[in-house]
């Protein structure tokens, strides 16, 4: 009796182990269940939906703008920096005509204001693009082409742009007012006849996975392979899309295990790799952009392997 009791245990504990292995679905295409972490995403919670992308505690003075210079990045382009190197971002929901700042309260703690004072146009640049907007509390906002201008509190040495493409809205600034980009960004970038998903070398990140149209994946931190579930919801996938689901066979040099379908609590169907859910960024605008790298510590460009790319140890 003994014996045969402990054979059964050892059946049913094969069993569970195959149910629990690469998040269940390795035979299948899809799999269900994964409630959402947090059944609301909460802003500033890493994904960018607040625009803000930083937790810091107090506001930060205003910056006197001084000798401006032009910055010039293999990945950004020429970006435009204050008298201590620093890089200068421009806000989307800012306005440039008339010239308006849309950046206050706990917005000001990430993003600290460049004053006008002492502003002198960089070498090379139109003068008359250089002006300056009078904010609530007095201070004379620097701006150029009418956009104003900040500092990103998370920048912490001369030549940082680690505000690039936060929240889909903050951006480094060219001299001309307008976001920075390498004139032949797109270039380099061929998306003819691009499978599903497949593998793009980037120059600063390596190999990364890239969809059908060239733009680049990413995961989300926050969210499991095993249980598989998503805490990107709600506002998040405004900024966050999820990568439909692709064939396994159209794909091209990227891991098949745990290539599964996932059936978000939404009813959205999401493809996962590795049973990782993967999404896009709506700051990307282009191949080749990968402005969500790091955002909010949390968001991260995929290898081949599924794994995150240059995200902490």
């Amino acid at each position: 009796m003994n014996t045969w009791r402990n054979a059964s245990l050892a059946v049913t504990a094969v069993a569970v182990l195959a149910l629990t292995t690469a998040c269940g679905q390795e035979q299948g295409t899809t799999t269900t269940n994964g409630q959402p972490v947090g059944a609301a995403a909460a802003a500033g919670d890493g994904y960018g939906s607040d625009a803000y992308g930083s937790d810091t505690a107090a506001k930060t003075e205003a910056t006197a703008a001084g000798q401006l210079a032009v910055w010039d990045s293999k990945e950004l382009g020429e970006v435009v920096t204050d008298s201590e190197g620093f890089t200068l971002y421009r806000f989307d929901k800012d306005t440039a005509s008339p010239p308006k700042s849309n950046c206050e309260g706990d917005c000001e703690k990430a993003w600290p204001v460049v004053s006008a004072e002492g502003a002198k146009a960089p070498a090379g640049v139109d003068p008359s693009l250089l002006g300056e907007v009078a904010r609530a509390d007095g201070t004379k906002q620097l701006t150029i082409a009418g956009w104003p201008m900040y500092r990103y509190a998370q920048d912490k040495s001369p030549g940082d742009a680690n505000g690039q493409g936060v929240g889909g809205t903050w951006f480094a600034s060219a001299p001309d007012g307008k976001k920075a980009a390498p004139a032949d960004a797109a270039a380099d970038v061929t998306v003819a006849d691009l499978p599903g998903l497949s593998v793009r070398k980037d120059p600063k990140l390596g190999e990364i996975i890239v969809d059908s149209k060239g733009m680049t994946v990413y995961r989300f931190k926050k969210d499991s392979a095993w249980p598989m579930k998503s805490a990107c919801v709600g506002p998040c996938l405004d900024k966050w899309p999820v990568v439909a689901p692709v064939d396994k066979n159209d794909t091209e040099g990227i891991i098949e295990k745990g290539f599964v379908t996932f059936d978000r609590p939404d009813g959205i169907k999401q493809q996962s790799i590795d049973c990782w859910p993967v999404y896009t960024f709506s700051g990307d605008k282009k191949p080749g952009d990968t402005n969500g790298q790091g955002v909010g510590g949390t968001w991260y460009a995929v290898s081949p392997q599924a794994k995150l790319v240059g995200a902490p140890k």
